[in-house]
Order: structure tokens, then C-alpha cells, then sequence
């Protein structure tokens, strides 16, 4: 009998009763003086808690020069620590389990969000992004590329998100190696012009992000660590001459590590935009031969088209982004055919409770 959406799945050391995945969702809420998490926060991760479910946090920044976006989370402080503990405790009282993304934007930052200093990133090549600021959203500031005796630092402020991220009793973490940021900025050839043993071909190209796994993994163990890629986005500037190849490599080379799962974008979402309809989870699909643990997927799907791909076994579960903001009981809506709330862009980054979790649970008519 194949899968379904609502079966039963271990991802590495956590079970799920459902495959309805909560996708990683910048929303810009966490108090601006300390980046740090909060009460609205943790009412709107609660609403948003299955049983059995999963949520993976919005992307949470490793350290305080690895911020881009005024309003986003950390885990490089104890009360950051303390904040996101709180949050935890609430999603785990309604039987969902949580998993935190951490996270360094690299290059895709503003100095005024960095003591005035340059963002990091693989190598200086032309770019056109934005950060927000106090400001708002504005260019982002010139970068430099990181010292090759500098990147181990940059491992350990991982280490030290991850250790926070387990004492705030998280379930796991995610990797954020996708969307243009950091990791992704060493991954791409578009982006990574280095010639010490970070640039160059995929081998070395990928050798941030593996060291970056295997550090992590040494604090949470086996099947507690997920790694997030997009190796058909162009987001933040994003370019590859060969990404096929490319990412066939990482997702073998991320095999044999004890992983909980490998979550993939697919190529129809960049940021929070559709490109294209009818694309399936080709991504996806391809990855999956190449890596030996569950994979997840997100991209745009509907209940249906998840339901389609776990059957046909192309993936093991969907994370859900855009619809998960607009209904905080979406497994339950899927599970029983009701209709979505419609959701509304225009608070989607920062603000207040509106848009946030004013949205309502199904009542029927």
C-alpha cells in the first residue's frame, strides 16, 4: 500500500504522525532590540501545531553579523535561547514537534544591521539585493569574501546556534543552505569565484556546507539534522553553469551523514513567488536518487499534488508555506477538503498580529 499524506513518517530520530510540514516562514516579528523571539511568536507557532506534525521555524541567524533582515530571530544569545524555549514548550504541548533552520545571509545584508561592518560572502562579484533595515528594504551593502582562515569561525557560530537550539529543547535543526544566503553563496559557481579549497569545482564548492553538517551533527547526533537547498533558484542573484551535476554531488556527498531528511525547493517558487504552474517535483525527484534518506519538497502544493507525489513515493513529505500562514489548522482542513483562507502578501514581512494569527481556524457554515 503506498503512502499518503497523512501516514506515518520517521524523519532520522523524529516521528511524525502526519507529513503536513510547516516550511520555514521569514515573517519579521521577533523584537527588533535582540532579535529576539516573543510572545506573538509563540502564539502563532501554537496555532499552527499538529499532532504529529512538524514545524520548521523561520530562518534564525547564527550570530550577529550574519543578520540581513531587521526583525528576523537569533540563537546566538541565551536570551534569544531562553525566548525560543518558550515557543518550543507551546508547539510540543499540543503534540507537534519542532525543528530550528539556522541561518547566515552572507552577502545579503546592510552594514547599519552589522556595526557598520562589510557582509561576508564566497567571493565580490556583482550583485543586486536588498536588506531590511529600519529603513526598510534597501540595496544591500558591498561585501567582501571571507578569509580562508576565518570560515572556521564561521562553523563554530553553527556549532553554537545548534547547542542553543538543543537546550531550547528543539527537536532538531535544519541547515539553511538554499536561497542565495551563505552556504548557497559557496555552493554556486555564479557566486563562488574563490581558488583556495572552497571554490572551485563542486568538491570543493560544497566543502563549507559539509563541514558545516558534520560540526552539527556532532552536537545533535544522527537523525537530527536536515539540510534545506534550492538548486533551481535564481533567487538573490543566483547563478550555476551546471546545476544538475552540481546538486546531484551535494545530495550524494550529504548521504552516509546521519541525516533526518533533505528538504528541496523546487524550481516553479522563487522567494514567495509562483514562476511557472504544472511543475512537478522534477527537483525533487532527481535529488532523491542521489541521497539515502526522506526527502521533503515545497514548492506551491496544494493538498492534492502533495498527495500525488508522496503516493507515487518521488518524495516522503510536503512542507506547506504561503497556504500554513493563511490557516493555522491546515492538516486538518487538507485531511477533511475544507477551503483555505485566502492569504494576504502585504503582511507578510513584519508588523503586528494582523496577518500573523488573526487568521481563522474552520468553523464550517
Amino acid at each position: 500500500m503506498s503512502n499518503t499524506l497523512f501516514s506515518p513518517l520517521a524523519l532520522g530520530q523524529i516521528q511524525l504522525g502526519h507529513r503536513v510540514v510547516m516550511a520555514p516562514l521569514t515573517r519579521l516579528r521577533a523584537d527588533r532590540d535582540g532579535d529576539i523571539p516573543n510572545a506573538l511568536m509563540r502564539d502563532y507557532y501554537a496555532q499552527r501545531a499538529s499532532a504529529g506534525g512538524l514545524i520548521i521555524s523561520e530562518a534564525t541567524t547564527v550570530s550577529a553579523t550574519g543578520r540581513g533582515y531587521l526583525g528576523a530571530p537569533g540563537l546566538y544569545t541565551d536570551a534569544q535561547r531562553y525566548a525560543w524555549q518558550e515557543i518550543v514548550t507551546a508547539v510540543h504541548a499540543r503534540g507537534a514537534h519542532m525543528i530550528a533552520q539556522l541561518w547566515h545571509v552572507g552577502r545579503t545584508a546592510h552594514s547599519s544591521l552589522l556595526a557598520g561592518a562589510a557582509p561576508v560572502t564566497a567571493s565580490v562579484v556583482p550583485y543586486e539585493g536588498v536588506a531590511f533595515t529600519s529603513e526598510g528594504w534597501v540595496p544591500a551593502s558591498p561585501g567582501r569574501a571571507l578569509e580562508t582562515t576565518e570560515i572556521a569561525a564561521v562553523i563554530e557560530e553553527y556549532v553554537g546556534a545548534a547547542k542553543r537550539a538543543q537546550q531550547a529543547g528543539f527537536d532538531g535543526v535544519e541547515i539553511h543552505a538554499a536561497n542565495g544566503y551563505l552556504i548557497d553563496q559557496f555552493l554556486q559557481d555564479g557566486s563562488n569565484r574563490r581558488t583556495d579549497r572552497y571554490g572551485g569545482p563542486i568538491e570543493n564548492r560544497a566543502r563549507l556546507l559539509i563541514e558545516i553538517v558534520d560540526a552539527v551533527r556532532a552536537v545533535w547526533g544522527d537523525g537530527r539534522v536536515g539540510v534545506r537547498l534550492t538548486p533551481s533558484s535564481h533567487f538573490n542573484g543566483m547563478s550555476n553553469s551546471d546545476p544538475e551535476s552540481d546538486f546531484r554531488y551535494i545530495a550524494g556527498a550529504l548521504s552516509g551523514k546521519g541525516l533526518a531528511y533533505l528538504h528541496v525547493v523546487e524550481p516553479r517558487v522563487v522567494g514567495s513567488e509562483d514562476v511557472a504552474e504544472d511543475i512537478r517535483s522534477v527537483a525533487a525527484r532527481d535529488l532523491r536518487a542521489h541521497f539515502d534518506g526522506p526527502v521533503i519538497a515545497a514548492g506551491g502544493f496544494n493538498g492534492d499534488e502533495a498527495q500525488l507525489e508522496i503516493g507515487h513515493g518521488h518524495i516522503d513529505a510536503v512542507a506547506f508555506g504561503r497556504s500554513f500562514i493563511a490557516n493555522p489548522d491546515l492538516p486538518s482542513r487538507i485531511r477533511d477538503g475544507q477551503p483555505l483562507n485566502p492569504y494576504d502578501r502585504n503582511t507578510f514581512y513584519g508588523g503586528d498580529s494582523r496577518g500573523y494569527t488573526d487568521y481563522p481556524a474552520w468553523q464550517g457554515v
